[in-house]
Parts: C-alpha cells; structure tokens; sequence
C-alpha cells in the first residue's frame, strides 16, 4: 500500500481522511503543484514553491509550512514509498469550514502530498480544438493552479469521445491559450512560439524555463497560425509529448527543431 503525507503525519493511504467539510472538497477552493522526482530528488522544487504561493495568495490561502520543510516532505514521501523517479502531487486547500461561499475568518489549511510513477512513453498527440468551452483569460484563476479544473475535464472528455488524445482550448476571443493539462508550443517561420499568459496561459514550469534561456517566445497565437506551424508539442512538470495533428492539421513529428526541446522534462 502507497504512503502518503496528510497535515504533518505520513499515513497508509487507505488510512489518510479528509474532513467532509473541506473546501478543497465542496467547492474546490485550494491549489496545487504537480512536481517530477529524479534520483530521489524534486526538479525544480523552488519554481514550484513560488507559483504554489502565489496561487495562494491570489486566493487568501496561508501556506503552512516553509519551502525548506515541504522540500523535506516530498523527498520522504519518495523514500516511504521507494521511488526514485516519481510524479509528486502537492495540494492545499483551504481546509473545513461551514457552508457557504464566503470563507472563514480561521482557517486551517489541508496540505496533502502524494507520489505515484510516471507517464510512460507518450506517442505523438493528435489533438482537437474544444468547442465546448473555452478558457477565460480575464480571469485571475487562468495565472494559477487552482483545485478546479472543470474546464479542463470538459475539454478533455470532448477529445476522448472524438477520438483525440488531447483538446487545445481557445480564449474568449478565439485564440489559442493551451491544452487541458499542458503549455503548448509551435514551431513557426523558424522559432518557438507559445501563447501569452495574457491570452489565458498558465505559467507553466517548462514554458518559464524555455523563455528564460529565450529558445522560445511568447506572442499571440491564432487558429490560423496552425497552418502555418512546422511542428509543435506539449509540456508540463512531468513530460513533453509531440504534436501530430491539431484537426486537420498535421505536423511534422521528427522535425529538426524538436531534438533541442526534450529537455523541458527535466
């Protein structure tokens, strides 16, 4: 049975409970921070930190514990569960509290971490545009993880019962922000292009990382920018997968350009 780390305690996971009045639970009022583990170690860990803080103060939320501990954590609960190379999973929530919409004035926030093996190998993503809903960049939680992600599972639920691996979601101005669980990049008139966290995309660890060493840009990016689009994939903490097609259109799944982007998984 796996291990996992709920407020302080380490607990078999059949034995780990949260308290049915959660608002992570009923109203889905928390953040979270999905986290690659190699040789036993958390990549990237402080750039984690900083968005999971952030996330929470957009929200209100007190962080209960400092980077250095929760850092401690995630490497325990991969020891506690022998896994060197693991998908970390960190969520907090603002913790139980009466009903109703507003919250309490005393919070007691639920922090749980959890860690299970990662993706295997992603063949190339034969992707969809939703038209079932759309992301909506004028809101503060487009620039934050947030515990609710019922956009994203609308969109992703479209592309399974058409048979895609994947849907890109557009703005509500109809231009690309980013697939249900990835920042996407196209490869376009010879450079890296990724839509702008204005348009609505989330600022992804890989996406970040890319920009700062400049082997990408951000701009905005239309629907009919895919035709143009030599080649293109997708990222987040854990994996990078190619694209094949968005549609009907179809990219170039060995391209050149793609060789010198496999690290964004580490």
């Amino acid at each position: 049975m796996s291990l996992v780390w709920l407020n302080g305690t380490l607990l078999d996971t059949g034995a780990a409970r949260i308290d049915p009045a959660d608002r992570g639970f009923t109203l889905g009022d928390g953040v979270f921070e999905t986290l690659r583990a190699e040789r036993g170690t958390p990549l990237h860990a402080p750039r984690h930190f900083a968005r999971l803080r952030n996330g929470a103060a957009v929200l209100a939320i007190p962080v209960p514990f400092r980077d250095d501990a929760i850092f401690d954590v995630l490497c325990a609960v991969l020891r506690a569960n022998d896994l060197a190379d693991a998908a970390l999973r960190l969520t907090l929530s603002r913790g139980p509290a009466p009903r109703g919409v507003l919250p309490p004035a005393a919070m007691a926030p639920t922090m749980l971490i959890t860690a299970g093996p990662l993706p295997g190998y992603l063949p190339p993503a034969r992707l969809i545009i939703s038209q079932r809903t759309r992301r909506n960049e004028f809101s503060p939680l487009s620039r934050i993880k947030s515990l609710n992600y019922l956009d994203c599972i609308l969109a992703r639920q479209e592309a399974e019962a058409s048979g895609a691996d994947d849907a890109l979601l557009l703005n509500t101005q109809g231009d690309i922000a980013e697939a249900s669980a990835a920042c996407v990049f196209l490869y376009i008139d010879g450079s890296w292009v990724t839509p702008r966290l204005a348009d609505g995309a989330l600022p992804g660890i890989a996406r970040g990382r890319l920009l700062e060493a400049a082997q990408a840009t951000e701009t905005r990016v239309r629907v009919t920018d895919l035709r143009r689009a030599e080649a293109g994939f997708l990222a987040n903490a854990l994996a990078c997968r190619v694209l094949r097609s968005v549609d009907s259109v179809a990219f170039d799944v060995a391209h050149n350009a793609l060789r010198e982007m496999q690290f964004t998984r580490r």
